[in-house]
């Protein structure tokens, strides 16, 4: 379905009929600009009292309908994102001078998925997922290493996912594209749709 457009006069990186093949299609030269971690993210979730929190994470992967991304289930940011079901997320990238701002739905990708992107990463960083209870206070790096140290021993060289470790997927209800204009005059775009996800509305904000 095309999306109603108020102004219908995207053009140049703005142009296309749909958000996430827009988003890749930046995140693609971000990867060729960046000079480090293209793929990261501003995470914004809140606790049970509403009091918010941020923190960078790494988007990897975006779906035909849902951005996906990767953490600790038992960490601070997994218990806010159950909690509440929602989440938005900002990448910026300053070689562009382009960001795109995120807000949606989240749900748990716990299963074939999560798997074979965990059989992805490198080995240490297998490791270190079962290690790492993130969040909680840590006495020492040396502790910490230690640890790593026990589950390499335990776990060898192919490790399991560990159970308390998966994805999240945010299926957005709203989407800006940002770009940087002169004289502060920016150019940007919000894709909003309802509840229902039945299409997306189109409007130019004011800078």
């Amino acid at each position: 379905m095309k999306p109603v457009d108020e102004n219908d006069n995207r053009n140049g990186i703005f142009a296309g009929d749909d958000p996430f093949v827009i988003a890749q299609s930046w995140l693609d030269e971000a990867v060729k600009a960046e000079p480090n971690d293209a793929n990261a993210m501003a995470l914004s979730t809140v606790d049970l009292d509403g009091m918010p929190n941020a923190r960078m994470v790494l988007l990897k992967e975006i779906e035909p309908a849902a951005f996906v991304f990767y953490t600790n289930y038992e960490s601070c940011k997994a218990r806010e994102l159950d909690g509440a079901g929602k989440a938005a997320f900002v990448m910026h990238w300053k070689s562009l001078r382009r960001q795109i701002r995120v807000r949606g739905v989240v749900s748990r990708e716990d299963g074939p998925q999560a798997d074979e992107y965990y059989k992805s990463r490198s080995l240490k960083s297998r490791l270190g997922a079962w290690a790492s209870r993130q969040s909680e206070p840590l006495s020492s790096r040396g502790h910490l290493l230690a640890e790593v140290a026990k589950i390499t021993a335990a776990k060898g060289i192919n490790p399991d996912r560990p159970p308390f470790w998966g994805g999240y997927r945010l299926v957005p209800s709203e989407i800006e594209f940002w770009a940087d204009g002169a004289h502060r005059l920016h150019d940007r775009f919000t894709w909003r749709r309802d509840a229902e996800y039945k299409g997306w509305h189109v409007s130019r904000l004011n800078p």
